[in-house]
């Protein structure tokens, strides 16, 4: 009996290879995202809105030489904004919850 496979799929990442300094473009400091680094050691990131997962979590073990278990992505919409009678809206932006090893620690201060 013969059985088909499929051929492997090769992946190609499509647009632009990201330098680590231009995936992860600031680390965001609030109370939610204070209360997860003291709790659970999950530090918060605004990312590039074309990093992925595996781009997120080589960025942050090279920018602040840590381990890096885990990583959730959030795709923010920008909201509508009005001034006077203009309107307009703000960019959309993706989040990162990026989860550490319980060895390592960031200090943002």
């Amino acid at each position: 009996m013969v059985t088909l496979r499929r051929p492997p799929q090769i992946l190609i990442r499509k647009g632009p290879q990201l330098e680590p300094y231009q995936v992860v473009l600031r680390p965001l400091v609030t109370e939610k995202s204070t209360y997860l680094s003291e709790r659970f050691n999950a530090y918060t990131f605004e990312v590039n809105l074309l990093a992925s997962k595996t781009d997120i979590k080589k960025a942050v073990e090279d920018l602040y030489q840590v381990k890096v278990v885990d990583v959730r992505v959030q795709n923010r919409a920008g909201k509508a904004k009005r001034f006077k009678l203009t309107k307009g809206r703000r960019r959309n932006w993706k989040k990162a919850i990026v989860a550490l090893d319980p060895e390592y620690r960031i200090d943002f201060y």
